[in-house]
This record gives C-alpha cells, sequence and structure tokens, in this order.
C-alpha cells in the first residue's frame, strides 16, 4: 500500500485529487495539506512513502517544502503535481529533490501511473516537461560579459544600482543596461533570481 499525503491549498482541487487516488486499490490517502508548511509538519509527523505536492501555496512554496520535508526525511518521496511548467518552476522543484512533475490536467491514468513510479523509486515527469528539460540541456549555457559579472557580484553583496555605479565608476543607467542584459541572457526577471541563477550556473 502506497501512503500519500496530499498537499494542494484549493480546497476543491485537493477533493478531486483525494477522490482520484482512493479509486486506486494500492494507495492509502493519510493526510492532506493546506499550504506548504502544513505539508512539511504532516510529512514530519504521519513518514508518508509519496507527498504530492502543489507548487504555488501560502507560506512556502511546494519547492521549499519539498526541500524541508526531505532534509528531515530522506525516505520519503515527492511528486509535483502543478500548473506551472515554466523552466525555471520544473528546474526548482527538481534541484529541491523532487522525484516526478506532473501536471493537473494530465489523464487521470497518468497522474496514478506517476504515483506509482515514483513511489517505487522511478522518475515521473509529464512529456511537454521532459521535452522542456531535454531542450534545456541542448541549449548553451549563457555566458556573462566581466562587467556584467562585476555588476552581478556587486547584487550578491547586497549594493544598490547607485551604490555599484560609484563602485565601478559608471553611471545608474549603465549599471541598469548591465542588469538588463544579464536577466535577458539568464532568462530571468529581478535581481534575487539573478544571482541564485548566475551561482547555479558557476557563473559567480
Amino acid at each position: 500500500m502506497i501512503r500519500v499525503l496530499v498537499a494542494d491549498d484549493h480546497p476543491i482541487v485537493r477533493s478531486g485529487i483525494v477522490a482520484l487516488l482512493q479509486t486506486a486499490p494500492d494507495v492509502e490517502v493519510v493526510g492532506e495539506a493546506t499550504s506548504g508548511l502544513e505539508a512539511v509538519d504532516l510529512a514530519l509527523a504521519l513518514s508518508p512513502d509519496l507527498v504530492l505536492m502543489d507548487l504555488r501555496m501560502p507560506g512556502i512554496d511546494g519547492d521549499e517544502a519539498t526541500a524541508r520535508i526531505l532534509a528531515a526525511r530522506p525516505s520519503v518521496r515527492v511528486l509535483i503535481l502543478t500548473t506551472y511548467e515554466s523552466d525555471d518552476s520544473i528546474l526548482t522543484a527538481i534541484e529541491a529533490g523532487a522525484s516526478g512533475y506532473l501536471l493537473k490536467a494530465a489523464p487521470q491514468e497518468e497522474i496514478l501511473a506517476g504515483v506509482r513510479s515514483v513511489a517505487s523509486g522511478e522518475v515521473a515527469l509529464a512529456p511537454s516537461i521532459a521535452a522542456l528539460l531535454v531542450q534545456r540541456l541542448k541549449s548553451p549555457a549563457p555566458t556573462l560579459s566581466p562587467r556584467e559579472i562585476e555588476v552581478l557580484t556587486l547584487v550578491a553583496a547586497g549594493q544598490s544600482n547607485p551604490s555599484i555605479a560609484a563602485t565601478l565608476f559608471i553611471s545608474e543607467a549603465t549599471v541598469k543596461t548591465h542588469l538588463l542584459h544579464v536577466f535577458e541572457k539568464l532568462g530571468v526577471s529581478d535581481r534575487t533570481r539573478a544571482v541564485t541563477k548566475a551561482m547555479e550556473l558557476g557563473l559567480l
């Protein structure tokens, strides 16, 4: 019997997932969480075989909840079930330790098969997610110019644009231009994600 904890903040969606799981003779729903923090608490209290985790939830997101659960209970498997399929969402969830990533729009049979696969130690990825990851691997890693790396290093140190401009003896407008180029190259939209992405890629 596969003991599953369902984590989703939308009551109707959560009840639908639970109802689907209850149709499977080899699956038992042992708990329901309505937030990321509750998912962590219940996972530690119930020690399920698998957590079916939504990605966007109040408090902490599914990727952060996944990381916390696996840090405390490495034997628990996490399967992300979400409506989001952006590159960053997928990679963040997988980096957090999730063993699968399926979309809520997937056929019921695919979701149940994913639960069984992940519970047995395999990886489950929706076809569109697998295609995105393959494309991401094929894409050459972005490169930043020496000046862009200087600017991003100062951003990582917590400096503001005026402070960076003063440090590098350039205008604030030039700092903004460098950052826009960095955002475009790394495929991000804010300073924090730019720094973390650069670190992930070994650019900083």
